[in-house]
């Protein structure tokens, strides 16, 4: 198939950025002719495989949904632009990808602005919702929800990561046609168990090749110092619980915080954020921050932990760094409701019955999380190992790129039949 992948953003980071790169890579590893149009100034620095890249010119304004950085782009609140400047925004997207036509789909992520470009393509398309567009920018707003719906209305296939995801898509933008669930994926070539010092060892020359961020100014990046300070702190068989995912309130890191005060482990934080400092002020004694982490450092952090905790108290799409976690063999308990829910229902299809309570905690619980910890530290290596193994187990069989990225052309391959 001819697949034109379209993204506003950029391919590096969390979220959809890691998706629209997974599934351009594992489509283009398949045999598919791949272009992705998208912000990515560096485009070179991912594994795309075969696929190209467009970056269409939109004139230096970028709708988003959370304001960020990004680099010669002035990001602006989508819904903060006139109807006028969202239009220009999208026939300029949509000019570069009719440029590019004949295509079997055209596959847009987002349903603001990816169902308006999808549609003003004049080709078969498809629209990946993710979430942070239904929450942050079309919720409350009427323009912007009449919008999302008309255009929907137009595409082939319309795919949620979670029955969650399609909860809030009907909720917000109400009955949509052609709703496909599909899962987001997880590498699980690259997230695999390792053995404890070759980990810890892979971990350390990843730190030694982290570029220089004199007194931590860019948050983007590791922190100065992470070799010297993971080698001493990693040292030994403690256990160690990590976090990794951004630093804000809404992430619920201090409750796992609340946690961690009367349990006998270590934690690991990992991410930046606007709520960082907080955290740092509120952290118990035995934690330590390493600033932002790529894949190439989770890869060897994650199966250096015994646990992984997810304890997010906002809806969540889907539980990407739980999968990442099972994928590495770290069992991950998450908070339990939205997208983690259905982590936690993947989980515990593989856990021995007795230890399924282990896959999830009560939201914002801080008690009940510091009793899951505490039973799960607890358990004999042999157990701890074996409850590894099904996390593992999950992820391959449920999450894969390899599975979902097929999936995803599952309703094209029947139309052309």
């Amino acid at each position: 198939m001819r697949i034109l992948l379209w993204h506003g953003y950029l391919l590096g980071g969390t979220g959809s950025n890691v998706y629209t790169r997974a599934i351009a890579r594992e489509w283009s590893r398949a045999g598919h002719d791949v272009v992705v149009f998208c912000q990515e100034p560096r485009p070179e620095e991912y594994d795309l495989a075969a696929a190209r890249v467009v970056r269409p010119d939109i004139g230096g304004v970028l709708p988003v949904f959370v304001l960020d950085r990004y680099e010669g782009l002035e990001p602006r609140l989508l819904g903060e632009l006139s109807r006028e400047e969202r239009e220009r925004f999208v026939e300029r997207n949509a000019a570069a990808v009719r440029e590019h036509l004949p295509a079997d789909v055209v596959f847009c992520n987002h349903v603001l602005l990816g169902a308006p470009v999808g549609a003003a393509t004049g080709a078969r398309f498809a629209v990946k919702a993710h979430g942070s567009e239904l929450e942050y920018a079309m919720r409350g707003n009427e323009e912007l929800t009449a919008w999302g719906r008309e255009t929907l209305a137009d595409a082939d296939a319309v795919f949620v990561g979670s029955g969650h995801i399609r909860t809030v898509l009907e909720d917000v933008a109400g009955h949509v046609e052609r709703v496909h669930e599909v899962p987001p994926g997880v590498d699980v070539d690259e997230f695999t168990p390792r053995p404890r010092d070759e980990a810890l060892s892979a971990l350390l020359e990843e730190a030694r090749r982290d570029p220089p961020n004199p007194g931590n100014r860019d948050d983007r990046l590791p922190d100065e110092g992470n070799e010297d300070r993971l080698a001493s702190f990693l040292a030994g068989d403690e256990p160690t619980v990590v976090y990794f995912g951004k630093l804000l309130y809404n992430k619920g890191v201090h409750v796992l915080f609340d946690a961690l005060r009367h349990l006998d482990a270590r934690a690991v934080i990992v991410g930046f954020g606007d709520y960082r400092a907080e955290l740092e002020a509120a952290a118990p004694p035995r934690t330590v921050f390493t600033g932002a982490f790529a894949h190439r450092h989770l890869a060897q952090l994650l199966p250096l932990a015994d646990a992984v905790v997810v304890p997010s108290i906002f809806p969540e799409a889907f539980g990407m760094v739980a999968a990442e976690a099972a994928a590495a063999g770290a069992p991950p308990i998450v908070a339990r409701h939205s997208g983690l829910a259905e982590i936690a229902e993947g989980l515990e299809a593989e856990y021995p019955a007795e230890l399924r309570p282990l896959a999830s905690f009560r939201t914002g619980d801080a008690g009940d999380l510091r009793a899951k910890l505490a039973r799960l530290l607890g358990l004999p290596p042999a157990e701890r190992a074996a409850l590894g193994e099904a996390a593992r187990r999950a992820a391959t069989t449920r999450w894969s790129w390899t599975n979902v990225a097929a999936r995803l052309l599952e309703p094209f391959d029947r139309f052309d039949k």
